[in-house]
């Protein structure tokens, strides 16, 4: 039976989570708000489950790991957790599926509409005062288009994926999922090079592996309409951010939305991030469209049963 646990890094998951169910689970769980590295190991001593949302455990943490017993990562991702070390260890990876489809998937439709409706320079056009300078009653030196009719191009066939894409159909428009990257061959759909070029919106929801890393980069993006917008609410690294923005600073693509960059917190600096001073049609969020407190609420809830159900094998 797991009597004790430790969440490393609560603070992540914001203050307005319900933990008491996960508590009642648990005889006892402590919580620290943030886990710097050199502090791992020190305080999952004596426990049976370590609960991380991105603090590393490593082989060395679990070698050192007295009593553990389980790992639960508060995410999708398990790429913090060393698996192969935990395997052989013995030590099962839980993690949560899912939490965040109806958080993410508002964010990915906002994204569209906050692009096709040309909002990053629209708004910029009245941070500057053309507005109050008009000689009309608006301003419309930006073409603005509709959802209804475009063809969306779907990268990630998953929950996620087919959530955005119900929302889409309801805008009216056309849906087509991509092969999966890396496995076009036994796929049965289209690969994403020849869909491409027919896409008005690209939206990535795939995750971040060998076969997608840097999947949307200059030569792909050479095949696509000038009018493409691309929507990013997955990982960072499956854009080529470079090539993106050099492909959008030149005309040959229409905008790009994204929630995510390569590195997070973005500490040394990112030419995207510098690339909002200019006239572009590009919108940065800052990696918080799963953070609806209903989402962050269904991960701990995920994990609550998770632990129910791992103590009832036992």
């Amino acid at each position: 039976m797991l009597k004790k646990g430790v969440l490393l890094d609560a603070a992540s998951l914001g203050h307005d989570i319900d933990l008491s169910e996960l508590k009642e689970t648990l005889g006892q769980l402590k919580i620290y708000d943030k886990t710097e590295p050199d502090q791992v190991i020190e305080r999952i001593q004596g426990a049976d489950v370590i609960l991380t949302n991105k603090v590393i455990i490593n082989a060395s943490a679990i070698a050192n790991a007295d009593n553990l017993k389980l790992i639960c990562v508060l995410a999708t991702g398990v790429n913090n957790v060393d698996l192969e070390a935990a395997s052989q260890a013995g030590i099962p990876v839980s993690n949560a599926v899912a939490y965040g489809t109806h958080s993410v998937a508002q964010h990915t439709l906002m994204l569209m509409l906050m692009l096709t409706t040309r909002q990053p320079l629209y708004q910029s056009a009245v941070a500057d005062g053309e507005w109050n300078k008009s000689p009309f009653f608006c301003l419309m030196q930006h073409p603005v288009s509709e959802l209804a009719g475009q063809h969306l191009v779907i990268v990630g066939s998953g929950e996620l994926g087919r959530k955005v894409a119900q929302l889409a159909k309801a805008f009216e428009m056309k849906v087509s999922f991509s092969a999966r990257p890396g496995n076009e061959a036994d796929d049965g759909r289209e690969p994403l090079a020849q869909l491409l070029p027919k896409a008005d919106i690209l939206s990535l929801h795939c995750p971040l592996t060998e076969a997608t890393k840097n999947l949307i980069d200059a030569g792909l993006l050479s095949l696509a309409k000038p009018e493409l917008m691309i929507i990013n609410c997955a990982r960072g690294g499956i854009v080529n951010e470079k090539d993106v923005l050099a492909t959008l600073k030149a005309g040959k693509i229409g905008g790009y939305g994204t929630d995510v960059l390569t590195q997070e917190p973005p500490v040394n600096g990112n030419p995207l991030l510098d690339a909002l001073q200019e006239n572009l049609n590009l919108i940065i969020t800052p990696h918080n469209a799963w953070i609806s407190q209903h989402a962050r609420q269904n991960i701990i809830d995920q994990t609550t049963r998770s632990i129910q159900t791992f103590t009832q094998t036992q």
